[in-house]
Order: structure tokens, then sequence, then C-alpha cells
């Protein structure tokens, strides 16, 4: 919140208007402060309306991440970026931090692995048209 005086004396509260890369870029800087590991954004434009991008990330223990999520969800509402939701900080395997402009995933790795989302979202259909059978197992499976 900016906070600006009127002739010196009421105070008007002005909500500062952050754009998704500047939400992305402080996003970022709010994991790296707080020694996340592989932050990756992505983004979405074109792909999906849920999101303008994500922000991957992983922690190196429950603890951690739940504190990178936390941590993040402050620095953004600092910004005057309201957060429409938190999701996963109970457990603190795969947190989602969700402003509507940015999607904030902090993870641990062994869930990062799992789940993939670099590889489902950066991923684009135009990019080729040929099958590896190695990416995707359910190639392997043939009818008898």
């Amino acid at each position: 919140m900016l906070n600006i005086r009127a002739h010196g004396k009421s105070k008007l509260k002005i909500n500062k208007v952050l754009g998704s890369d500047q939400q992305i870029k402080l996003a970022m800087a709010a994991l790296d402060d707080k020694k996340a590991l592989d932050i990756v954004p992505i983004s979405l434009k074109g792909k999906s309306t849920m999101a303008d991008a994500l922000v991957i990330a992983s922690g190196t223990s429950t603890r951690h991440a739940q504190n990178l999520a936390q941590y993040v969800v402050e620095v953004l509402e600092d910004a005057g970026v309201d957060i429409l939701g938190v999701e996963g900080m109970d457990s603190g395997e795969w947190v989602l931090v969700d402003t509507g402009d940015i999607v904030v995933h902090v993870f641990q790795e062994e869930a990062r692995e799992l789940y993939r989302l670099e590889r489902l979202w950066s991923h684009t259909f135009d990019d080729d048209n040929a099958t590896d059978e190695e990416d995707n197992p359910a190639l392997e499976l043939t009818a008898t």
C-alpha cells in the first residue's frame, strides 16, 4: 500500500498495482533470498487462461518449503498484491500461492520430480509432432 497525504492531513490508501512480470520478479527474488533451489519461471501466455505465469521452486525440507511459500506471500502482500489462495501449507510437500496473475509452486524435491510441472507446462504441441516412447511410457502398451 502506498500512503498519500492529501493536503498534509488525511491519508488516502492506494493499492500499488503490479503486473505479472513484476510479480514474477518479486516472487523469484523472495525465493532466492530464502535459498530456494532451481527457481524456474514459465510463461503460460497462449497456453492457459488460469494465470500468466508459473514460478516453480524447491525447498530442502517440509519446513523450508513452508517458509519459502510464507515469505513469498509476505513479500507480495507488502507490495500490494492480493493473494487469492494458498494451498498445501500444512503438509509442505507442495505449496501453491495464487495471485490470479501468477501461481507460485514450492515443492519438496521428491514431489517436484513426481509431478514434473516444468515439463508439462513448457511443452508446446507445435514443437514437434514426433512421439518419444521413452518420454511417454503409455505408448509402450499394445493391444494383443
